[in-house]
């Protein structure tokens, strides 16, 4: 068997465009566009400063590794839908300390004058 991804290629519905080409939602553009939206949220949250940011950063890094070994490691894994979610994951990483680092140094600056 190996997984095969196909269940993300599963149709969910159509919708007729104006063009009269039909356009097809398939379960991993659903899930796609979940997590988009998640991840937009996600961004919002790390622009918060606190002890409590550091742990979810780390808890990001970790969600990130966890992907990067399975789409690495396992067959059902190994589809582009995954691969997509994977670099959402790192990009909520790069995003959250990006954040974090550019609003430390403007602590830092603002506590020089």
């Amino acid at each position: 068997m190996g997984g095969s991804p196909a269940g993300w290629q599963h149709g969910l519905f159509t919708i007729a465009m104006v063009s009269g080409t039909p356009w097809a939602i398939t379960a991993g553009d659903f899930l796609l566009v979940v997590a988009l939206v998640c991840l937009f949220f996600e961004v919002l949250k790390s622009t918060r400063t606190g002890s409590s940011s550091i742990v979810e950063h780390m808890l990001s890094m970790v969600v990130f590794v966890l992907f990067l070994i399975e789409f690495l490691l396992a067959g059902a894994a190994s589809s582009s839908v995954f691969f997509l979610l994977m670099v959402m994951s790192l990009i909520d990483v790069v995003a959250g300390f990006a954040v974090s680092i550019t609003g430390a140094g403007r602590d830092v600056t603002m506590g020089g004058n």
